[in-house]
């Protein structure tokens, strides 16, 4: 903390510059990813959903086949009782007994219709599971190849900034620790409310880096005279001189380089 308090006007502002240049190389990286890992995860999210619908698919044809099955035995089941009851009224006394064979028999007949009835609605809702099943499939097949292709780029991305971009967070805490807390809520304030993150700009042609709006010439003087920490009014951004960013970029791009 003693080391923060004693730095410089213009040690804060090159430390905030740096802390810039450097969280803004890793916005970079994170932008050569882009969208990329919401894309790998919507797929993976979309190919558990057509695998869950495949297998309760399957699972419904199972079902429906088992009910076919039912039913089929239940047709045998009735086919010999009709037997049955046909040899039993070859002995009968009356016809009163009969009659309430007969109707057994009508009952049985009545049955097996309506089993057949079923079995062919079964059927039916067979071939159109499989309908889906065979499209679900086509669609899960391609969803798939999609994803692998698009996890090849993510990995590729991944291995050629990962090292980079945990070396720059890294020293971006490092920096942070050079700066005093009340310098380091505002600028991430500033960060968070601005589309570009940019919290600490140079002033670049009379205005503030990244904006149309004029800085009145005794400010410009002020502000590279180093002496205190300026803020845009428009924006809220933390200005510095050109020629302490100038400096700043070029110290920086020689420790990127290194990364």
């Amino acid at each position: 903390m003693a080391n923060k308090k004693e730095s410089t006007v213009e040690e804060k502002l090159r430390a905030l510059y740096d802390l810039q240049l450097i969280d803004s190389r890793v916005d970079e990286i994170r932008n050569v990813r882009g969208e990329l890992p919401l894309e790998v995860q919507d797929l993976e999210d979309e190919v558990l959903g057509l695998k869950t619908r495949m297998d309760k698919l399957k699972t419904d044809v199972e079902t429906v086949n088992f009910e076919i099955t039912a039913k089929k035995n239940l047709i045998d089941e009735a086919k010999a009782l009709i037997k049955k009851y046909s040899e039993q009224q070859k002995n009968v006394r009356n016809s009163r007994e009969f009659n309430s064979l007969s109707k057994e028999v009508e009952f049985q007949e009545l049955e097996i219709q309506l089993a057949e009835k079923n079995i062919k609605e079964f059927k039916a809702q067979i071939e159109q599971k499989k309908e889906v099943i065979s499209q679900t499939k086509e669609k899960l097949s391609e969803r798939d190849s999609h994803l692998k292709h698009k996890k090849g780029e993510l990995d590729a991305i991944l291995k050629e900034t990962e090292k980079e971009e945990k070396a720059l967070l890294k020293k971006s805490e490092e920096y942070e620790d050079k700066i005093e807390d009340r310098l380091i809520k505002a600028y991430k304030r500033i960060r968070h409310n601005v589309k570009n993150g940019l919290a600490v700009v140079p002033v670049e042609r009379g205005a503030s880096g990244g904006s149309f709006f004029t800085i009145p010439p005794q400010v410009q003087v002020e502000i590279a005279s180093r002496k205190k920490i300026i803020t845009d009014e428009h924006s809220g951004r933390i200005l510095v001189d050109p020629l302490l960013a100038e400096e700043e970029q070029d110290r920086m791009e020689k420790l990127f380089a290194k990364i």
